[in-house]
């Protein structure tokens, strides 16, 4: 078993995204996903890294055709136990060989993009993505930036010495994961290579959660009315750039060509 496997053999997925802050991704995303259907169509929806179903299940329970395809078998099992009408395959971001070309109007890569490490593994990634994907269809693809994982691990939880003596990061505080780690962090500027490299044309970027992950504990203390403000202030500004390398997650949507 890998140390991935390990690791969400143990995460409870599900609840992440029903807990406050996991609400301010959810609700984020899902309304850029549906900017990109058109009112009262139903599309074909690659689910790539789907876990147990959090994205995969409700698109699917709005008469959307979707597939999704899981790493671990665990997540997986999950998924194919809640006998939802979501086409579930195993399988890796970077061999998506058992589907076929020019397939899916959105495909989301929101799980993977955090756990490949290499750049050549990212791009394997974006690849498979843009060949099962239409011409003119969309792909989400969602990363973990540095500048949250360098203020909460390194500072909140009070790493940065050990971090700095094993050289994990560089002198301007960039991360340097290793085949070990299993999570990538990037920089904004990191993703903008990434999609050169891949030859994919970003349409926009926002960010999925913003500064919700680091206010957790005030989130929780907010009753409804007031989390429904914070709800509407995160959509209204989760696109501004001076606000978005410091956000949790950001999603990178891009058309293919």
């Amino acid at each position: 078993m890998t140390a991935l496997e390990k690791y969400y053999n143990k995460f409870n997925e599900d609840h992440r995204l029903q807990t406050r802050h996991g609400r301010v991704e959810f609700t984020t995303t899902m309304k850029f996903i549906h900017d990109y259907i058109p009112e009262g169509a139903k599309v074909k929806i690659l689910d790539v890294g789907a876990a147990t179903g959090a994205y995969s299940i409700p698109l699917s329970r709005e008469g959307h055709s979707v597939t999704a395809v899981e790493l671990v078998k665990h997540n997986l099992d999950i998924l194919e136990s809640k006998h939802e009408h979501v086409n579930c395959w195993p399988g890796n971001a970077t061999d998506l060989s058992f589907l076929d070309d020019n397939t899916f109007d959105i495909t989301l890569v929101f799980g993977p993009l955090y756990h490949l490490i290499s750049t050549e593994e990212k791009l394997k990634a974006l690849q498979e993505a843009r060949r099962v994907t239409k011409k003119g269809g969309k792909i989400f693809c969602a990363y973990v930036l540095n500048d949250y994982s360098v203020i909460t691990y390194c500072f909140k939880q009070r790493h940065i010495k050990e971090c700095m003596e094993r050289k994990s990061l560089t002198e301007d505080f960039k991360s340097i994961p290793t085949q070990d780690d299993l999570y990538s962090y990037l920089r904004l500027e990191d993703i903008e290579e990434l999609n050169k490299l891949a030859g994919l044309k970003r349409v926009e970027i926002f960010a999925a959660d913003g500064h919700a992950d680091f206010m957790r504990r005030e989130l929780n203390a907010l009753d409804e009315d007031e989390f429904d403000y914070f709800l509407q202030y995160h959509l209204a500004t989760c696109k501004r750039p001076e606000l978005m390398g410091m956000s949790s997650h950001v999603v990178d949507v891009l058309e293919v060509e």
